[in-house]
């Protein structure tokens, strides 16, 4: 199943992180020559190697710009809704048989490449590209939500823009479930379980990539975008019923002015 000879003379190579799309049909590729499962790790190129992810990110190692097209084209058919503009991250793996396993300036040190430590690796980056995928998007929304609370603070009213803020607040509500039950950035990796002498690299290179805080980071601003929507459902309730109450004093008014005419023209 594992192939060490595929990385044989090599001391350097280049990893390059995609988040591609919501969802990548991973039953498709089991008549691909397999690496290893969970996570699935396919060749690809002349020496290369893509291990994928089920919620959307590939991670290519040692593939030319070249091989990596043609790889992303033959992938495309299984990508579920692939966003025009994938999210990139890109590092530099060098092997160093007597250095600490971790992230330095020229890229990750690892003591070897073998397959086991690559899915590592690729875990790292695929949760790394997801969150930075979804920490653009969530700016996108604060974005709408900063000239509202100006406008509430000078003028105390909502701006025009309340049904493209809802539908951009409404998209970014699904992070949270994505993340949690699709990513699971929080969770260690199946490998693991089998493997526990990776543990330390693993969470070596989990602190370099501050997962757990930007994890954390995003979930506080989901909650601010979550109290956000209520303030404006209370709002736009609120309005309703001031604009209904406005409606039946224009009726009362009306009918007692249609009263009081029949009135006097019935005393004439």
């Amino acid at each position: 199943m594992m192939q060490p000879e595929l990385f044989v003379d090599t001391s350097t190579l280049r990893a390059r992180a995609l988040f591609i799309g919501e969802r990548i049909d991973l039953r498709a590729m089991e008549t691909t020559q397999r690496l290893a499962v969970a996570p699935l790790v396919v060749t690809a190129g002349m020496r290369g190697c893509a291990v994928l992810f089920r919620y959307g990110a590939v991670v290519l190692f040692d593939l030319s710009p070249v091989e990596e097209a043609a790889f992303l084209a033959h992938l495309n058919h299984l990508v579920s809704e692939p966003f025009p503009r994938p999210e990139i991250e890109e590092v530099v793996i060098n092997v160093y048989l007597q250095r600490d396993e971790r992230v330095e300036s020229s890229g990750i040190s690892l003591r070897e490449l073998n397959v086991e430590r690559l899915q590592i690796v690729a875990d790292i980056l695929a949760k790394s590209v997801v969150l930075a995928y979804y920490e653009a998007k969530v700016a996108q929304v604060f974005d709408y939500i900063e000239p509202l609370a100006e406008n509430l603070k000078r003028e105390g009213r909502r701006g025009y823009q309340d049904k493209a803020l809802l539908r951009q607040i409404g998209g970014t509500l699904l992070v949270q479930h994505k993340m949690v039950a699709r990513v699971e950035v929080s969770e260690k990796p199946e490998i693991l379980w089998e493997h526990p002498e990776l543990e330390r690299i693993y969470l070596r290179l989990q602190d370099e990539y501050e997962l757990r805080e930007r994890h954390l980071a995003l979930e506080r601003k989901l909650d601010l975008i979550a109290r956000t929507v209520e303030t404006l459902l209370d709002l736009l309730q609120h309005d309703r019923s001031l604009r209904v109450e406005w409606y039946i004093v224009i009726l009362i008014v009306i009918e007692i002015f249609l009263t009081l005419y029949a009135m006097f023209t019935g005393g004439k």
